[in-house]
């Protein structure tokens, strides 16, 4: 299930940005003192009381003007509003309540979200000014919450207050059995016309002109494969590239599409090969953990001879060095060229991604390759590596016990990697190993 998105909205240079820093822990966000300086929506996570929370931090809303920077920062800020669960509507107090902040407030009321409102730079300790008093005129039916973005005094009073306001957990996806499966990658690859072709008619808007899908698009169907809900989402552009502010939004909305997916299929323009831009999309999949399917789309506008499918497969894995466990299909959504395969592929990395392997065959895996190769040693002192169980699926996640985690080197741990693909598959599924010195504390599952 996707984590809930909380979108921080206000007037220029009341201290949103920096309000964002402090809740997601890093300076991710320009922060000065010049109005303006967002102008784009910037995401975060944090998490508070053991909720994982995504952050949007948006540009200053100016609710009337015709700056047409302003102007698009206004259209930003109601996206990030409409896409939120909850909104923290963040005033400066040394201002006081100005006209401005009235305008946002009648626009946040109108939107039917729950507020949060929180007073910014209150940095005195004390009493608080009479001035914090006047921001109930606003009328918003909570009571306004102190907080200083610089110090981080009042954070947990709003995020407590977050919680509080979110909507009851969901459980539709949870009696959901069908598997999720979000098809990404760059605009105009193809992903809604393969999904017409998994359904059969016409269910998203198919254009030759990029960026047309705006939002995520749900299709469910059923086969003899099983039931299957597929998640088409706006091509994911290059960062520097994504001028238009709905763009931004589809982006949001692919990265979310992926958190909620239990399988990827990445397509790739046939006619373009792997771009910089298709690795960032696989990127995205990968980190998140998700099985994974490459599609090579649009193959039957190559040009073959025999050696072009074994090429063109080599030069997709050097591009896609990180995914090499995921399988590789040449499609087509225009003819239909082994669309019917796809299916019994998302089954299996599926199940691959899902597979639990006993402690006891691990370990036995885990002292033959020991004796094969070598643990590396450093000035003397050798890695020993004790035991190794699995915590977790979904991606494969696995805890290896040793006397030193700093002589794990990395290639010793893609070297284990290699050994339990080769004994037990994982086919299609990242495999994450976690290394723990012996009396360290494991993980969560």
């Amino acid at each position: 299930m996707s984590k809930p998105i909380v979108a921080i909205v206000g007037r220029p240079n009341v201290g949103k940005s920096t309000f964002f820093n402090k809740l997601i822990g890093e300076r991710r966000s320009i922060v000065e003192d010049t109005p303006g300086v967002t102008r784009d929506r910037i995401y975060g996570e944090c998490e508070w009381c053991g909720k994982k929370l995504t952050l949007i931090d948006t540009g200053g809303i100016e609710p009337k003007t015709n700056d047409v920077i302003l102007s698009q920062m206004k259209f930003q800020a109601e996206l990030a509003i409409e896409s939120a669960d909850v909104i923290i509507f963040l005033c400066d107090i040394r201002t006081g309540v100005t006209a401005a902040d009235r305008d946002v407030a009648v626009m946040l009321k109108k939107s039917g979200k729950p507020i949060v409102l929180a007073i910014n730079k209150c940095d005195r300790v004390g009493a608080l000014p009479f001035e914090f008093y006047e921001f109930y005129e606003l009328g918003l039916d909570t009571d306004p919450i102190a907080v200083s973005s610089v110090h981080g005094s009042g954070t947990g009073d709003v995020l407590d207050a977050v919680l509080e306001l979110l909507p009851g957990e969901v459980n539709d996806e949870e009696e959901d059995d069908s598997i999720k499966v979000a098809v990404i990658g760059k605009p105009n690859a193809g992903k809604s016309s393969i999904i017409n072709r998994f359904v059969g008619s016409q269910r998203v808007i198919v254009s030759d002109i990029a960026g047309t899908t705006r939002d995520a698009v749900d299709t469910q169907m059923e086969n003899e494969y099983g039931k299957f809900t597929f998640i088409d989402t706006a091509g994911i552009r290059r960062q520097s590239k994504v001028n238009d502010a709905i763009e931004k939004y589809s982006v949001l909305r692919a990265h979310m599409a992926v958190e909620r997916a239990d399988v990827c299929l990445i397509m790739i323009d046939a006619a373009e090969g792997v771009t910089e831009q298709d690795e960032r999309i696989a990127g995205i999949a990968h980190e998140a953990g998700k099985a994974c399917i490459i599609l090579v789309n649009k193959w039957d506008t190559v040009e073959k001879d025999n050696s072009t499918v074994n090429e063109y497969t080599k030069r997709v894995y050097e591009a896609l060095g990180y995914m090499q466990y995921a399988p590789l299909l040449f499609v087509s959504a225009k003819t239909g060229q082994r669309i019917p395969n796809i299916f019994e592929h998302i089954l299996y990395v599926y199940n691959q991604s899902r597979m639990r392997v006993s402690t006891g065959m691990l370990n036995d895996v885990l002292g033959d390759a020991t004796t094969k190769v070598q643990p590396p040693s450093d000035k003397g002192r050798r890695l020993k590596v004790y035991y190794m169980t699995q915590i977790k699926v979904a991606p494969p996640t696995f805890v290896i016990f040793c006397n030193n985690a700093e002589l794990f080197h990395f290639s010793y741990q893609r070297y284990i990697e290699n050994c339990l693909r080769e004994t037990f598959g994982f086919r299609g599924t990242p495999i994450k190993l976690i290394i723990r010195q012996k009396g360290e504390e494991v993980p969560d599952a």
